[in-house]
């Protein structure tokens, strides 16, 4: 008898012990999908996400904010200009003329005059090389009068349109910068941050970067969400001289030590407005936290409000104003822009009828902007379905608006098919147009009912 009982003892004892097995199995397999869960919650699908942070999920709430003691920072320089000697000579009268002329107005103290010509603007010949390679002829009103701002070393908010060349407007002189800064050590960090909104802004500012920082052998990475982190950790790990970041992302790898923005001298916002707008402000304070605080930081934006003016106010010293244009969002002036005001369901057919007009003329190149990439895949089938497939049309969403002056051959008419929530929206689509496509034609098709109710 007291066998079995020994035996039935044994038993239990087993049985419990698989209970509790299968009890920690259930909790490691719980734990595991609710990790799942927080990694997909917290992926950034394009549009500068991550950096949730710590338990409160606020961005960047695991970086702490370095006591910067100035008087012990490396000395760094950062004024390389030295004025043409047509530039310095030109009568004040002729400055003021062209100024008036490209609608240039200026807040700030000692503002160098413009340059006209890429001759005037004394760039390294390694930095004109580029610029001849790329077929420019004159410097946009922008760069003129940006340029000698920016290799002045000062702080600076450069306030265009979409299409105005902003983004040479800083890339040459964060060449210019890099070039004559120590060189990067193991575990020094950029010396030259860009920050934009989404990876689409950013990824075009890394190929400008690429194309004019190959005859310096400048080195750059950009990293933004929605992408696998191990190659753009890999490339912050071997030292790049430029980091072209989207902000969730930026800091993701600062809170996990993979970067630091110990060595940055160089400080760029681009599209700072639409940063705010996507509410990145937090991010942006975080990261501007962590930068020495003599650096040169250059600010970039379409429009003015009050949220942009208040960051400008809080993290540039001494600072100069240059706008070109209206400190509001307006159409390009070089675009003729017609609207075709019809109902929803007519959209595909007028459409189909007005490409078939414009690809009439074989010179002629489309781009069509439609609202979301589910519509432009089923328009691109519908269109590789019933064409020849001898028209160059592009379909694409409105991200494909900003930097079109990247491209080379001109677009003679753009397609806006989306209905936009404010006025302003619509013209904004299309500015990138008016730098490097030449005078164009744009069309709208807008429904009856969405159109009545602006």
């Amino acid at each position: 008898m007291g066998r079995y009982d020994r035996r039935g003892s044994r038993d239990r004892d087993r049985d419990r012990r698989r209970s509790r097995s299968r009890s920690r199995d259930r909790r490691r397999r719980s734990r595991s999908r609710s990790r799942s869960r927080d990694r997909y919650r917290d992926r950034d699908f394009g549009r500068g996400g991550g950096g949730r942070g710590g338990r409160g999920g606020q961005p960047g709430s695991n970086l702490r904010k370095p006591r910067w003691d100035t008087s012990r920072l490396e000395p760094f320089k950062k004024d390389f200009y030295v004025p043409h000697p047509d530039t310095s000579s030109r009568p004040q009268h002729e400055v003021e003329e062209y100024r008036k002329a490209k609608e240039i107005t200026l807040k700030g103290r000692n503002v160098p005059n413009p340059i006209l010509s890429f001759e005037e603007s004394n760039f390294p010949d390694y930095v004109l090389r580029e610029v001849r390679r790329a077929g420019f002829k004159d410097p946009t009103p922008i760069q003129a009068q940006g340029w000698p701002i920016a290799l002045s070393g000062r702080d600076m908010v450069g306030i265009a349109m979409t299409g105005s060349g902003k983004t040479l407007s800083y890339t040459l002189p964060a060449i210019v910068h890099i070039n004559n800064q120590p060189r990067l050590q193991r575990g020094d960090g950029p010396i030259a941050l860009i920050l934009a909104p989404t990876r689409e802004l950013a990824q075009q500012i890394q190929q400008v970067a690429d194309d004019f920082g190959r005859s310096s052998q400048i080195r750059n990475t950009c990293i933004f969400g929605g992408a696998p982190k191990a190659p753009q950790a890999r490339d912050l790990e071997r030292g790049v001289e430029i980091v072209i970041a989207t902000p969730g992302r930026l800091i993701d790898f600062l809170e996990s030590g993979r970067t630091n923005l110990r060595r940055c001298t160089y400080l760029v916002l681009d599209e700072a407005d639409r940063m705010l707008d996507m509410g990145f402000e937090p991010q942006i304070r975080k990261i501007i936290d962590q930068i020495r605080p003599d650096r040169q930081t250059l600010m970039w934006s379409a429009t003015w409000p009050k949220e942009v003016r208040n960051l400008a106010e809080e993290f540039l010293r001494d600072y100069t104003q240059l706008n070109v244009g209206s400190l509001q969002l307006s159409a390009n002036h070089n675009i003729l822009q017609i609207v075709d005001v019809c109902q929803e369901y007519e959209k595909e057919s007028k459409l189909s009828t007005l490409l078939k007009e414009i690809m009439a003329e074989k010179e002629n190149k489309s781009i069509v902007f439609i609202e979301t990439k589910r519509r432009v895949d089923e328009i691109t089938r519908k269109m590789k379905r019933d064409g020849s497939g001898k028209s160059p049309i592009l379909v694409a969403t409105d991200v494909a608006a900003r930097g079109l002056e990247a491209l080379a051959r001109p677009v003679t008419m753009p397609i806006n098919g989306i209905v936009a929530e404010r006025c302003a929206s619509l013209s904004g689509g299309i500015m990138g147009l008016g730098q490097g496509l030449g005078q164009g034609l744009a069309k709208y098709g807008v429904g009856m009912a969405q159109l009545l109710e602006q």
